[in-house]
């Protein structure tokens, strides 16, 4: 059998170090948050996050950077050898991430949500008509934004002393200043960090550097496109949950078509392949790895294809098998369907999973039953494995 296979090393969970005076890029708290992968740069061995020591380490977060006159824990033999022949890194901090589906935002308040190991608040700005996604911090007491609320006049109000922001992250009002005294509001330590946001199929992306130098990156770079979800005669229904396991373990067992009649049993249609092993079908795969760079990879596995674009998107195609009638090949070729998995990192042990599931036939189906039919067909699933998922870094 032929493996999909990518470096241990797009599993490494190392977060990459801050560029000198880089001041407005927000980082996790210690320099021992380990969350997710450094580089995604060569696709040898078998993917698999069983090379590394230890995923999340205990100490992670509480624990301080060891001083410089003390060794720190050696870097894993593959990072230090891909290091060396300078193969190129992935630069975490230089891409679109989808924060949330539009579907599960509320326009009325703000929303905590973490990306990276990064706090952030999700609101709606009534005044420019736009999704803003700040740091979830206030400048003046470090209160978190997101138990605050929307003022009047459409602005973001801290919960404690009602310092009000606008959509740049300006502060335009505290309460406490005496109206003819110094514009104190004014100054820039008054001022919230703010992300470029753009919303793009159904969701709300963030780019997760809030230097002024990308506050237009969004016409330089695009998040990903996603040809179905940008498609008006297809139909979908988006939903979103965050989940106990890491990116890592996600990614993995996404892409994983060997657990499914296992892990979930029962839980879908047994293929009348040639070659079953047992009752619930399985049997040998043989996957073709194309294309594989520090942007993603595509897999060709016979009966259809998964695409990565890293680091979030995973896109399953099926194809029909081959000696299909041509009266039916002709009628399921115009019945197109493809499942869109979205991976994002969290924190370390705890990943969010968005998913968009397009088709372009029976779109009638999506106008009358409700959405929650189709979370509990969703949730079932992910809940037949996930006790799995999550006490697997236990024992690596």
């Amino acid at each position: 059998m032929e493996a999909l296979t990518i470096s241990s090393s797009v599993l490494s969970l190392n977060f990459p170090a801050a560029s000198p005076g880089d001041t407005h890029i927000s980082k996790p708290k210690s320099p021992n948050f380990r969350c997710f992968p450094e580089p995604i740069s060569s696709f040898r061995g078998r993917l698999t996050h069983r090379s590394k020591s230890k995923l999340f380490p205990s100490n992670a977060i509480s624990s301080p950077s060891p001083p410089s006159s003390v060794s720190a824990e050696p870097s894993p033999p593959e990072i230090e050898e891909e290091v060396a022949v300078g193969e190129e890194k992935f630069d975490w901090y230089a891409q679109w991430y989808p924060v949330m589906p539009l579907c599960d935002l509320d326009k009325r308040v703000p929303h905590a949500k973490k990306v990276l190991g990064i706090d952030v608040v999700v609101w709606w700005d009534r005044n420019e008509n736009a999704w803003k996604v700040f740091d979830d911090m206030c400048p003046h007491r470090l209160a978190p934004l997101s138990e605050g609320r929307i003022d009047p006049s459409g602005r973001l109000q801290c919960v404690y002393h009602g310092w009000c922001f606008d959509g740049s992250g300006s502060c335009k009002l505290i309460p406490q200043a005496p109206p003819d005294g110094p514009p104190v509001h004014t100054n820039k330590r008054a001022c919230v960090a703010a992300y470029p946001t753009i919303v793009h199929h159904g969701m709300v992306w963030f780019w997760p550097n809030s230097d002024p130098r990308y506050k237009d990156i969004f016409e330089k770079e695009k998040p990903p496109f996603i040809p179905e979800l940008d498609d008006p005669s297809f139909t979908t229904v988006m939903g979103s949950r965050d989940l106990p396991y890491g990116y890592d373990v996600l990614i993995e067992n996404l892409m994983d078509p060997a657990h499914l009649p296992y892990a979930h049993y029962k839980l879908g249609p047994t293929q009348p392949f040639k070659e079953m092993r047992d009752r619930e079908g399985g049997r040998p795969l043989d996957f073709v790895v194309k294309n594989p760079g520090i942007g993603g990879f595509d897999v060709d596995m016979g009966f259809g294809c998964i695409n990565f674009h890293a680091p979030c998107i995973i896109s399953y195609h099926t194809a029909l098998p081959s000696g299909t009638d041509e009266v039916v090949l002709l009628f399921l070729q115009e019945r197109k369907t493809a499942l869109i998995f979205i991976c994002i990192p969290v924190s370390p042990g705890n990943s969010r999973y968005i998913w968009a599931f397009p088709r372009n036939f029976d779109t009638w189906v999506d106008k009358i039953l409700p959405r929650w039919m189709a979370h509990m067909a969703t949730n079932v699933l992910l809940d037949s494995d996930l006790y799995l998922l999550h006490v697997e870094v236990t024992f690596l």
